[in-house]
């Protein structure tokens, strides 16, 4: 198995493709990869086999999106809930997590030739150390690369990452390093654990079922949904290309309205910069004011963003055993090479 899947088109698919490449193409697909242990139960095999047989059509899938020029892809690989299912389940799909990080850090140069980016996105702390290592490690490899991004969400849901962001704003306004006149939407969304990716357009779940089950549940407000009943792993091209078409067929009304949310927040920004503005100079309030409330709102955030990347980036130092000087000479090398 590889993540790094070539695969060779039929006239059919190259077909299919350009006629969609002619409409609107999402540039991050979401991915619901639901159906493993159906799909192991229907071949008569381990549930583990359905979890593996799911990996690798991760990697196909992320192969016909490269195809396709949809650049970011989020996959839904562990839910925090999926601890609660048996030992036995939790301890293989673990296992399997490792195997396919393994993989990654072998075929780290492959990655590099294709630009891939990969972020974890999800609790670090309530997996193995093993797990949280090779993770970081990947991370730091593929940080640099810029051409396609692939987020898995592991350990993750939705409210634990809304209420990890709440949580980092507070403790930003409680250090000072923001006021409580700052926290807003945009403060929030830039908290999230994949705040460099912008919501997803297309967010696809497989095996029938409706439901986005805690998965992207800030981010998908304004997502196009698209549900089918095949099962992950019989997940196919021409699955994906209905799935665009249907995308397609939305886009419009989907596009209106992420424009009136847009307008309605900046019109929430504005109106409590009036009132901070009010507070400080009454009612004899300028558009100077106004603009100088503005930038320094905006400084203190991209201030306070500045220093929680720096941050983040030293927890995965830290968890990769390797400090800030070995990283750096790390990927001088690999320039060099």
């Amino acid at each position: 198995m590889t993540w790094v899947v070539e695969q060779k088109r039929s006239w059919a698919e190259w077909v299919a493709l350009r006629v969609l490449q002619v409409g609107p193409i999402p540039t991050h697909l979401a991915v619901i990869m639901d159906g493993n242990r159906r799909y192991a139960r229907q071949k008569q095999r381990d549930t583990l086999a359905g979890h593996t047989q799911g990996f690798h059509k991760l990697a196909e899938v992320l192969s016909w999106c490269r195809d396709l020029g949809i650049r970011h892809v989020t996959a839904y690989a562990f839910s925090i809930e999926n601890f609660k299912r048996s030992k036995s389940e939790v301890d293989g799909l673990l296992n399997l997590a490792v195997e396919k990080f393994a993989l990654m850090l072998e075929e780290q140069d492959k990655l590099a030739e294709l630009g891939v980016c990969i972020s974890v996105l999800g609790k670090l702390s309530l997996l193995p150390e093993s797990i949280q290592k090779m993770a970081a490690q990947v991370m730091l490899a593929t940080r640099h690369n810029n051409q396609f991004f692939l987020n898995l969400a592991v350990a993750y849901t939705g409210c634990e990452e809304i209420t990890s962001a709440v949580q980092e704003l507070a403790v930003g306004v409680a250090e000072d390093r923001l006021k409580s006149s700052d926290v807003n939407e945009e403060a929030l969304e830039a908290c999230l654990y994949g705040s460099g990716n912008r919501e997803p357009d297309l967010l696809v779940r497989t095996s029938g079922e409706h439901r986005l089950s805690d998965f992207l549940l800030w981010q998908s407000a304004y997502s196009c949904l698209f549900f089918t009943k095949v099962l992950w792993p019989d997940f196919s091209i021409w699955h994906l290309f209905g799935a665009v078409f249907f995308y397609q067929r939305q886009y419009h009304t989907l596009a209106a309205a992420r424009r009136e949310a847009l307008a309605q927040r900046c019109r929430t920004i504005e109106e409590r910069d009036l009132e901070q503005c009010r507070s400080q100079h009454g009612d004899k309030v300028t558009h100077e004011h106004l603009a100088a409330q503005a930038a320094a709102r905006t400084a203190r955030l991209q201030t306070f963003l500045d220093y929680r990347k720096k941050r983040q980036l030293a927890y995965l130092y830290k968890l990769s055993s390797l400090t800030v000087k070995e990283q750096e000479n790390k990927v001088e090398e690999s320039q060099v090479l």
